[in-house]
């Protein structure tokens, strides 16, 4: 059931994509199909039922799309008996520093999702404003250390108690799966980018300690399935005042 299940959702996730190009949709069915979070973020019912979502660093918000795409097979019937309803997104904001995802976002959805906005910026200086959930998914690497704190720290301004920030980081203490998340991200920075490559990563200690030194209690979830990584997401929930 599960696997010509997730066929479909990947079909209605990507389909927006033919308007953003070959590449854009391409991208989108590759990204979509390859990574485990994205099944696993339904699977496992991270979010409430209802939610204001802020993504950072978003590149062409598939992950907008993908939310999308799973309501509207669940409130079809086509859904999972076994998984937890994925979330109603009441609005999606997501910034991304990239002209071209940038474009490719709004070609996709922006243009024609009103619960959707996409808008190009730099999280270490964009307002966030509020919402119930957020995301950065593989993003706080390529800030340097104060600006994740200073990110972060924000991030969970924008949050009421309760609120959830969900990120996946590596594991800086892994050993070889780490250095090859790290050696991967570095190619990366070259290709796309054109720039020496720079990260700035933690021990997943080390991340856990920042999320709560900044008012948030953290859960742990091993997210390499299937491939010989050391990604970890964060599920960290804002503690009240």
């Amino acid at each position: 059931m599960t696997r010509p299940f997730l066929a479909r959702l990947i079909d209605e996730a990507s389909r927006p994509y033919r308007a953003a190009g070959r590449f854009g949709y391409h991208f989108s069915r590759g990204k979509l199909g390859g990574d485990c979070i994205f099944r696993e973020l339904l699977r496992l019912g991270v979010f409430p039922d209802a939610a204001r979502f802020l993504d950072l660093g978003c590149g062409q918000a598939v992950f907008a799309s993908w939310l999308l795409a799973a309501r509207r097979l669940y409130e079809q019937g086509d859904w999972p008996a076994d998984w937890p309803a994925p979330p109603e997104v009441l609005e999606l904001r997501g910034y991304e520093l990239m002209a071209k995802d940038v474009a490719r976002a709004r070609a996709a959805l922006a243009d024609r999702e009103p619960k959707v906005l996409i808008r190009q910026g730099d999280i270490r200086e964009t307002d966030f404003c509020q919402a119930d959930v957020v995301t950065m998914l593989d993003v706080l690497h390529y800030i340097d250390y104060a600006g994740q704190e200073a990110v972060l720290r924000r991030a969970r301004a924008a949050l009421p108690a309760g609120g959830l920030l969900v990120t996946r980081v590596g594991d800086a203490a892994a050993g070889l799966g780490f250095h090859l998340c790290d050696w991967l991200d570095r190619a990366v920075i070259l290709a796309r980018w054109r720039r020496p490559p720079t990260l700035w990563c933690r021990t997943l200690a080390g991340w856990v300690t920042l999320l709560q030194d900044l008012g948030f209690e953290v859960e742990t979830e091993p997210m390499s399935q299937g491939k010989p990584f050391a990604n970890v997401m964060l599920i960290a929930r804002a503690r009240g005042a």
